[in-house]
């Protein structure tokens, strides 16, 4: 269920970080239009007031240069120096290439007929300046005296300074225009910015917003995953110990069936087989005379002997009964005795007597049982070891064989022996290892917790 609860989880998460970068993206977008839009307008209309200031100026210099150059004039009469007649010659320098930018600046406009008023005049006006010094240069006094006194020049002059201030007025409410075209784009530019600020904080105050639900809605889910982990490592951990505990029950269940059945075979069978042979041997006493009888009641006797062995053997292989009796370390050599009789290896103890209980007696019984007969059936070893001794507080049981080894990753199923060993071990709070590799032997280890003793009770013979 959490699972299934992430999955919209994740896809909410996913398409709300697509939103954001989108928004994110139309945001710079829209910022960098208006700045762009607003930079441009500014641009514009400063360009256009620079010229409108380049107009002024050359309208200005216009009439300071023919003012200038008719003040020398004045002055060049009255004393016939020829250094006062500078001002006329930057005057007839510069008034040609001032009056082509004008021309050029009111082509294609409204003023230019006024433009061309005021050049045409200017021309006339310096013409009539000039001809008056040559003139006076020529010594016709009348001549330029007439010229002086007559209102032509100051006629010329006035309709000059009358186009210049025209020209002058009309630049100059068109540079205020321009200059309220920069102040609007500047505003509208600023309120733009603004406007998408606020609208990027609200923006970014409902990204964080959903972004901590987001964050919110995570660590709850967190929190029911962690709870549902914990729950589910609850349920392992119970049935661990259950099937733990089960595994202990049905060891100490089979222990006590074969026990019982040793039992039943030694007081049963035992005493059937044993009353067999003292009926077989009371017949054999009284029928002496007959040859047949008698090798018939021989081999009856030997047959009887032998199912008494077997029976013997088949207790001590359900209840060791040297393990009740004598304690482990007597077991363990009894069954490495007949191990190595049995199988012809070399088998070498090293058995500490170590305080156990029943429990860990049996155990560590049965596991060197299941490892020599792992070993007489698949080791084809030559030496087989086994210790038994004491460390930190652990039992530590080993046997180790030179065989031809193997994987242990590799084992099969099928393989029940110590597998059932490995949770016996468990069971008493102990642990087994299997450690092997091809061609460098096996080595078994088991471990059990020091426990004291208990107060021995015998079991009877069986």
């Amino acid at each position: 269920m959490v699972l299934r609860r992430l999955d919209p989880l994740l896809t909410r998460a996913s398409r709300h970080r697509g939103v954001a970068v989108l928004g994110a993206a139309l945001a710079a977008a829209a910022v960098m239009g208006v700045s762009e839009a607003a930079f441009w307008g500014a641009e514009k209309a400063l360009a256009q007031s620079r010229a409108r200031h380049l107009a002024r100026d050359d309208g200005l210099r216009l009439r300071s240069l023919l003012t200038a150059a008719e003040t020398a004039q004045r002055g060049f009469l009255l004393t016939g120096r020829e250094d006062y007649l500078a001002p006329v010659q930057q005057a007839e320098r510069e008034l040609p290439g001032l009056l082509q930018r004008l021309h050029g600046q009111y082509e294609s406009s409204d003023w230019a007929a006024l433009a061309a008023d005021a050049s045409r005049r200017a021309n006339e006006k310096l013409s009539e300046l000039q001809l008056v010094i040559k003139l006076y240069r020529e010594g016709n006094t009348p001549g330029w005296q007439a010229l002086v006194e007559s209102d032509i020049g100051r006629e010329k002059m006035q309709a000059v300074r009358d186009a210049v201030g025209q020209l002058e007025r009309h630049e100059l409410r068109q540079i205020a225009q321009e200059r309220e075209a920069v102040n609007r784009s500047l505003t509208y530019g600023r309120l733009g910015v603004h406007v998408l600020t606020v609208l990027s904080l609200a923006g970014l105050a409902v990204f964080l917003w959903r972004n901590e639900a987001l964050h919110r809605a995570r660590r709850e889910h967190a929190e029911e995953l962690a709870q549902e982990r914990d729950r589910l490592d609850g349920e392992v951990a119970r049935r661990t110990s259950e099937l733990t505990e089960l595994a202990r029950h049905l060891q100490t269940v089979r222990e006590d069936e074969r026990a019982h059945l040793a039992r039943e075979l030694h007081d049963e069978l035992g005493a059937l087989l044993t009353a067999a042979k003292l009926d077989v041997a009371r017949i054999r006493r009284q029928a002496k005379a007959v040859p047949d009888i008698d090798e018939r009641l021989r081999h009856m006797s030997a047959l009887l002997d032998q199912g008494i062995a077997l029976k013997r053997r088949i207790i001590e292989d359900l209840r060791p009964s040297a393990l009740s009796n004598l304690g482990l370390i007597p077991a363990l050599e009894i069954l490495a005795t007949e191990f190595a009789q049995r199988s012809g290896l070399q088998l070498k103890l090293e058995l500490a007597d170590v305080p156990t209980d029943d429990a860990d007696r049996l155990a560590l019984y049965r596991l060197v049982q299941e490892a020599l007969t792992n070993i007489l059936r698949h080791a084809k070893a030559m030496q087989v070891r086994v210790s038994l001794g004491e460390a930190d507080g652990w039992l530590q049981l080993q046997i180790r064989d030179d065989g031809q080894g193997f994987n242990p990753e590799a084992v099969g199923t099928g393989h029940h022996g110590l597998l059932g060993m490995r949770y016996r071990i468990e069971s008493l709070g102990g642990t087994l290892q299997l450690l092997s590799a091809p061609g460098r032997g096996t080595l078994v280890l088991a471990q059990l917790p020091r426990r004291q003793a208990p107060a021995e009770t015998a079991e009877p013979p069986v």
